[in-house]
């Protein structure tokens, strides 16, 4: 069963308190994801740090329930 945009967007919040948090559903099919996150998580982070920090977030949910995710992940200016 595919996620919706509220699940991920919950998840991402809970790991990400601070962020700003944008989702596109790119499909419409609740199976493939933009998100833009903005987090001072990330400060100091190379990108593939990043985004290794938002897939632990989804709890091994992507691949499965998440079949696709563009991320594009900052700090806050």
């Amino acid at each position: 069963m595919p996620m919706t945009q509220v699940e991920l967007e919950t998840s991402l919040r809970e790991a990400f308190p601070d962020a700003e948090i944008a989702i596109e559903d790119l499909a419409g099919d609740g199976d493939h994801y933009r998100a833009r996150i903005v987090s001072a998580a990330f400060k100091g982070l190379p990108r593939v740090r990043q985004h290794q920090l938002v897939y632990a977030a989804l709890k091994g949910k992507m691949g499965g329930e998440l079949h696709a995710l563009a991320l594009e992940t900052s700090v806050p200016a």
